[in-house]
This record gives structure tokens, C-alpha cells and sequence, in this order.
């Protein structure tokens, strides 16, 4: 991956970024489930222009975003387009590859399909924390790199995105079709 891959519209990456690998060292998965995030539109947290919060979404194409969600949990965001544009890859969900047994030291569970089955699952299993926000997903410490071979022709669905109040309708989450992986069930789809 480079930083052309990035520094296009976030619909196309959000949908390319289906099948590729997430890695924190030791910890691995694949991703089966994103959604994209732009500042023409309210659910994005670029909608409110650039703050302190944002900064990283104005930034250059290809770096991390990590914000913590209610308090909780640190969500792992890929930005794209060029810099000034606000926009970002939530990285919804991953299909466990390397690692397992740290993952789920982790999150404490033993299903596997439930180790990184959402945002905030993921980062727990591994092992990302705020401090990585701004860091390169090229160089690391967490990088996305290319789809595995057996990824390759990923079947890949749209549909709307979940666990938001404002711009509801948009057809903004991929999958990866036939996942056991997902953090919910796919919904209104439609093939992308």
C-alpha cells in the first residue's frame, strides 16, 4: 500500500479496504467491514471543521485516526483524500489472522468470530490505543497492507452504516459478502 491508494475518495477505499490486512504486531486480521465517513456529511466529525479533535481528518491521506467513543473504546479510522479534505475509513471489523492467542488474552472471550466483530472490539484484541492517532499506516507501528491472494476477488456489499443518529440513509458500509466476522448482520445491502 502507499499513499495513493489513500488519496482518493473515501467510498472507493472504504470498499478496496475489504480484504486487506490490519496488522499490530504481533496481531493481525482482515478486514471485512468498513464505513466511510466524509465532512460533507453530519455523522462525520469533520462535519464541524477543523479543532483539535479533527486535525488528523484535514491531514495527509494514509495516516491513522484514533478518537475514543463514549468514553470507552479507541476506534481505528484510515484518512483519506488529499489533505484539507476531511474524510475516513472506520475499520468496522476483522477476521482474526495472527496473534489469536493474545487476542483473546485480550478480550478475555473464546469464540473467534466475536475477538474483533466491531470498531471497539478490534482495537481491544490488538492492542490499539489513542496514542497511535496521526501515526502512518504505511510505516507502522499499525499497518494495512494488501489483500492476501486468497482475497483477492473479495465479493463486497453496501449498505447503510450502523450505531449513528445523523446521515442514516447514506449506502456507506462494506462488507465483505458471507463474513462470520461482521459486527452486525449487513441489512439493506446491495452489491458494490
Amino acid at each position: 500500500m502507499n499513499t495513493a491508494f489513500y488519496d482518493r475518495p473515501v467510498l472507493e477505499v472504504a470498499r478496496d479496504l475489504v480484504g486487506c490486512v490490519v496488522t499490530h504486531s504481533p496481531t493481525s486480521g482482515v478486514i471485512v467491514e468498513t464505513e466511510a465517513y466524509h465532512d460533507s456529511e453530519p455523522a462525520c466529525h469533520a462535519f464541524v471543521g477543523l479543532t483539535a479533535r479533527t486535525r488528523v481528518l484535514f491531514g495527509p491521506p494514509g495516516v491513522a485516526y484514533v478518537y475514543r467513543s463514549y468514553g470507552i473504546h479507541a476506534l481505528l479510522n484510515a484518512v483519506t483524500e488529499p489533505e484539507g479534505s476531511g474524510s475516513a475509513v472506520l475499520i468496522r471489523a476483522l477476521e482474526p489472522l495472527t496473534g489469536l492467542a493474545l487476542m483473546h488474552e485480550r478480550r478475555g472471550l473464546e469464540r473467534i468470530e466475536a475477538l474483533c466483530s466491531g470498531p471497539g472490539k478490534l482495537t481491544q484484541a490488538l492492542g490499539i490505543g489513542l496514542e497511535l492517532n496521526g501515526s502512518d499506516l504505511i510505516r507502522g507501528p499499525v499497518r494495512i497492507s494488501e489483500r492476501p491472494p486468497q482475497w483477492r476477488s473479495v465479493d463486497v456489499s453496501a449498505g447503510t452504516r450502523v450505531g449513528i443518529s445523523k446521515a442514516i440513509e447514506l449506502p456507506w458500509r462494506f462488507c465483505a459478502v458471507g463474513s462470520r466476522f461482521l459486527s452486525q448482520p449487513p441489512g439493506r445491502v446491495s452489491v458494490a
